[in-house]
């Protein structure tokens, strides 16, 4: 059966990259006024104030040692840092750590002001990059490398526009694979959802940090994480080439058109499924306007490619993908999400074939999905949400790639399917940052 050729994206077909089971959950589009972005953590008791002033002040002290060094001192000292860590309330000297981790391409995952393990880690990795210890807790001099590495307030204001208020949205995003085959866009289905991912931050802490806000009432001001924003759509020499392919046609009347025989479809003779990538970005990468930040102070976005990454490590043990220059340096770091017991990830070494961003998803019945019915082929179009999220790197390795997610949240958190996956954000970043060609190769210990 011919997938569905789209000129706007490029078909994948569906390999060993969903989301384990447990993770497929229907997203409904819920109430996008100030009260549904609240949870119970914002209601706790006050702690420190999350303002976007204690945010871009906030500074690092060592904790103070208990006088007289006693033990029954100690035990209570010890008490009070159990309690502390165990405090889900966003921090704002977290918030102002996670950003410049994020901004050195030191991802600590959705930046959501907690102590955890993904912000750990990379503190670690941005620690060994500075020529500093290894060193999952925050000190003084790790801060201060972090702080003298952008001298930018960390949280800026936005302004919704109309465009965000308005979308488009899905209603919700069905839990069955067979039933996101019949949506038009694998949209996000509110502008919350929209505007936490476009600044790499959880949906509480956008909640937290506009606790009165109508996220979909165009004019309102917001504050975001001071990050390059999120674009979702094909770069600019993508969509020119798709248009010149169309030779005019709507997309309607391309797939109308398609007779099936264009180089997209799986390749029976194989007995493995393949699909046509875009080769690595060559010139600059660009999206819609729409994606970007309009008004106020917020960032923005530039997502012109480096070609600075020419080989990437997938540490299969600690869940993380690294990405190393030329010259052997450390310049990307990105939690993952990377195989499981039931499908792991492969081993050795792969290249990277070609990049597709904004891809279509074609599922494969022979692959049989548990959770999935049916036995034909269906596609699932291209979005946010999409089951690999807005890009796809393709490796050498059949039906293996690196990609993004439409759960940022359960990055590093949960099992995939045997690929790997990334925030689409940092999927994103470093699929204009790899070249073709780049070698990568899998970490067992």
């Amino acid at each position: 059966m011919p997938h569905l050729p789209l000129p706007s994206a490029v078909a994948l077909m569906a390999l060993v990259c969903l989301a384990a089971p447990n993770a497929a959950v229907a997203k409904p589009a819920g109430n996008t006024s100030s009260e549904a972005g609240k949870t119970s953590s914002d209601k706790e008791a006050p702690g420190e104030a999350l303002t976007a002033e204690a945010i871009n002040a906030a500074t690092f002290s060592a904790p103070e040692t208990p006088e007289g060094g006693g033990k029954k001192d100690g035990k209570k000292e010890s008490k009070k840092a159990r309690a502390k860590g165990k405090d889900k309330r966003p921090q704002p000297l977290l918030v102002k750590v996670q950003v410049l981790l994020d901004r050195a391409h030191f991802s600590p995952g959705a930046i959501d002001g907690r102590d955890g393990e993904n912000m750990r880690n990379a503190l670690s990795a941005f620690a060994v990059a500075q020529g500093l210890p290894a060193s999952q807790t925050l000190n003084q001099e790790l801060f201060d490398k972090l702080a003298a590495s952008s001298a930018d307030p960390v949280v800026a204001t936005y302004t919704i526009t109309d465009t965000d208020a308005s979308g488009p949205f899905a209603e919700k995003i069905p839990a069955k694979m067979e039933e996101q085959a019949d949506l038009e866009a694998m949209n996000y289905t509110n502008p919350r959802e929209m505007l936490a991912e476009r600044f790499h931050m959880s949906r509480d802490l956008l909640s937290a940090l506009n606790p009165d806000a109508a996220f979909d009432k165009s004019g309102t001001g917001i504050v975001v994480a001071a990050v390059p924003p999120l674009e979702t759509g094909k770069p600019a020499k993508d969509e020119a080439k798709s248009k010149s392919k169309s030779s005019g046609k709507s997309e309607d009347k391309a797939r109308d058109a398609s007779d099936g025989k264009s180089a997209d479809k799986p390749a029976a003779d194989k007995g493995t499924d393949t699909s046509k990538k875009d080769d690595a970005p060559k010139s600059d990468d660009t999206s819609k306007k729409d994606d970007a930040p309009k008004k106020d102070d917020a960032p923005k976005k530039d997502d012109t490619p480096k070609r600075d990454i020419v080989r990437v490590e997938v540490d299969k043990v600690t869940r993380h993908v690294r990405g190393f220059g030329e010259d052997g340096t450390l310049r990307a770091y990105y939690p993952a999400s990377i195989g499981s017991a039931e499908k792991p990830a492969p081993s050795g070494e792969a290249k990277v074939k070609g990049v597709a961003f904004a891809p279509v998803y074609t599922y494969n019945p022979k692959y049989a999905f548990k959770g999935v019915k049916t036995n034909k082929t269906f596609s699932i179009r291209p979005g946010p949400n999409n089951p690999v999220g807005i890009v796809w790197i393709d490796l050498s390795i059949p039906s293996y790639g690196i990609h993004g997610t439409p759960e940022p949240e359960k990055v590093g958190k949960t099992e995939s399917h045997g690929c790997i996956r990334l925030t689409n954000w940092d999927a994103r970043d470093l699929a204009t940052r790899i070249e073709r060609g780049a070698k990568v190769v899998f970490k067992d210990e």
